[in-house]
């Protein structure tokens, strides 16, 4: 675990050196953010590339910290090295000068982010974790997910899956953002650390990194530093009206308020499919699940960042006197992000190019960065899409299609979207538009938000994911986008003398972020735990990973939760869910494992199409598909615990009649 994080600070500490080069001017806690953000998907990049050489261990690993600390060698060079040290040396005498003599800015600084670190170490080490009686999670919208990463990770760490093929549907090229789970498996292999602590070793960094860059982005745009700490609540604590159900579930209670709040029954950001609450909380539903958006937002904000001081009127919020820096290296850096994040998030991916050619066409006057800017990032990107667009299965026609209201089932969407979002939409009118003096946003501000507002406009019309409720991952872009101008007017209301104006923004600011906080307060009081694997499966896949080749196909039920994914070895066919959310068709392929389950005359032949070695019975098996014993009898029964059976596919050690 501590190897683990070492690599990480190292990753940080190599991104923070080569934020000089492109951005001389951010203070110190956001270069922090910066170096985190980029370090650590250059760190999984480069660490992909050793890895297609000498394989995933310690070799790559090593060759990986070393490239990695080939940004230290710009420190030879005078004026780079002041410039570092001059920086650094300010801000440990701010340190100092403040443990001495505490000011008000300096609390809330240090109260802030060590608060949001005790916080985000608790949700994350909830997010999956291991008792005597298995392995659990208390985030609800994670008990799916989960085995999900597990058995990509572990196909990295054991499978050896370079060239990665997808290890849930075994045969096909794996058309998914992988690089965060990679990094994660680069972290066991490499640093020895437990999957488990690898995940949470990463997840922490990058929150961290998001919090820290939406910190800075909303003081670039707004230059108020109260807004710089309410934005990154909004955006970690998001959710809409559903807080309201807190008042019925108090009334049906017969302890109070405190127990309840100790035990809360449900959810209040999301309900059901069906239900009017469709939205989530980003942590509950968004970054503790769908770790790659975690991975990836942090350094796409670093991409807006560096556009806008290339396109504002000066350099940074600090001082209108300071000298505007090269917009040439501002946009190759943010050139050379943006061109790696089609394997981090493909769908942050398509937000930035979408969102920049907008901002090209506003700010046209710029047009040779923008030009430098596409050209770097379709040239990095082009090799990762051909790789995501050659892979096999994938119906990208399922990707596409006019469905208008997002996911908003039969309600009003107007009632909807307030049920949601609660007060932010209302707010962000506000900032658009009211216009008085002394309160709104510069004009140039407004141009450049003003893409963003398609993040909203076209999920709500057409679908970009086989699964409708997905398109949250473009809609949520909207919500960062706009987390810095409700922020601002929030921020505004506490600036006003009337204290009747206090009052109100400090409730807007409670309504905007109790239905958040209560999910967030139901994971981390594990008011509700979901069990992913027993003991007895946990013990299964232990074997499973000592008997089986790294690169074995191992058949199994198409459940969330097979043993199975603890190993890292190709499954036939994972959970028919995440299939179908990622555009493969797998009705054949589940049709015919069914045949051979209840050997199907077929059964032999297909075995040996898909090349199967390894066949599982267990619960899963027994429970969703007609198993013939008899059948299995021929071949060889290699392990048994519990109610887990493992059999051997293969003719010299069959039974007979394979």
């Amino acid at each position: 675990m501590l190897a683990a994080c070492f690599l990480l600070a190292v990753a940080t500490v190599s991104g923070c050196l080569l934020t000089f080069l492109y951005d001389r001017v951010a203070p110190f806690p956001a270069r922090l953010a910066m170096g985190a953000a980029s370090g650590m998907v250059l760190f999984a990049t480069l660490g992909f590339l050793c890895a297609l050489w000498l394989g995933v261990g310690a070799r790559s690993l090593i060759l990986t910290v070393l490239v990695m600390l080939l940004p230290f060698l710009l420190l030879a060079q005078k004026e780079f090295r002041t410039l570092v040290t001059g920086q650094t040396r300010e801000a440990w005498q701010w340190a100092i000068e403040a443990a001495r003599r505490p000011m008000r800015r300096t609390f809330a600084y240090v109260f802030f982010y060590c608060g949001l670190t005790v916080l985000l170490s608790a949700v994350f080490a909830s997010a999956a974790y291991e008792t005597p009686d298995g392995i659990f999670t208390a985030v609800r919208n994670n008990l799916g997910d989960l085995p999900l990463h597990l058995q990509v990770i572990n196909s990295f760490a054991q499978g050896h899956n370079l060239p990665p093929e997808d290890p849930t549907f075994a045969g096909v090229r794996f058309a998914y953002p992988f690089m965060t789970d990679f990094l994660a498996a680069m972290l066991v292999k490499g640093a020895g650390a437990d999957v488990i602590s690898a995940m949470w070793a990463e997840n922490m960094f990058a929150a961290l990194a998001l919090a820290g860059m939406l910190q800075y982005w909303t003081l670039l745009l707004t230059r108020s530093r109260l807004a710089g700490f309410i934005a990154p609540l909004l955006v970690l604590f998001s959710g809409g009206l559903g807080w309201t159900g807190i008042f019925q579930d108090l009334h049906e209670s017969e302890h109070g308020l405190l127990p309840l709040l100790a035990n809360l029954p449900h959810s209040y950001t999301i309900m059901d499919a069906g239900g009017i609450l469709r939205w989530g909380n980003s942590l509950t539903t968004l970054f503790v699940p769908q770790r790659s958006i975690l991975f990836g937002m942090p350094l796409a904000i670093v991409i807006f960042c560096q556009w806008w001081l290339a396109v504002a009127d000066d350099s940074g919020p600090e001082s209108d006197s300071v000298p505007p820096q090269n917009e040439t290296r501002r946009m190759l850096a943010a050139g050379i992000f943006a061109g790696l994040m089609p394997l981090v998030h493909a769908h942050t991916f398509l937000v930035v190019m979408a969102v920049g050619a907008c901002l090209a066409l506003i700010f046209h006057k710029s047009w040779r960065t923008w030009l430098l800017f596409f050209t770097i990032a379709i040239v990095v990107a082009l090799p990762q899409l051909l790789w995501l667009g050659r892979s096999g299965g994938v119906k990208l026609s399922s990707y596409l299609g006019w469905q208008p209201g997002w996911d908003h089932s039969s309600f009003n969407p107007v009632l909807f979207w307030l049920a949601n979002t609660g007060l932010f939409i209302p707010l962000l009118l506000m900032a658009l538009f009211w216009r008085t003096p002394g309160f709104g946003l510069p004009r140039r501000v407004l141009m450049f938000y003003a893409p963003f507002l398609l993040c909203f406009i076209l999920p709500n019309l057409f679908k970009v994911a086989p699964w409708i409720w997905d398109n949250i991952k473009v809609l949520f872009w909207w919500y960062v986008a706009s987390a810095p101008l409700v922020a601002w007017v929030v921020a505004q209301g506490f600036a006003q003398r009337r204290r009747s104006l206090h009052w109100l923004a400090a409730g807007a600011l409670v309504a905007l972020l109790l239905a958040g906080v209560l999910d967030v307060l139901m994971v981390v009081t594990n008011a509700a735990e979901y069990r992913e694997f027993d003991r007895d499966g946990i013990a299964m896949g232990k074997l499973i990973s000592e008997r089986a080749g790294p690169r074995a196909v191992v058949l199994h039920a198409p459940a969330f939760n097979s043993p199975v994914f603890l190993t890292g070895r190709r499954s036939l066919m994972g959970y028919a869910g995440w299939m179908w959310s990622r555009g493969l068709d797998s009705s054949q392929r589940q049709a015919d494992i069914q045949r051979m389950y209840s050997g199907a005359p077929e059964a032999v032949a297909l075995l040996r199409q898909y090349q199967v070695e390894y066949v599982l019975i267990g619960p899963a098996e027994l429970t969703s598909l007609n198993v013939n014993p008899e059948f299995w009898s021929q071949y060889s029964q290699v392990a048994e615990i519990g109610p887990y059976h493992l059999y051997q596919i293969s003719p010299t050690r069959s039974k007979g009649g394979s």
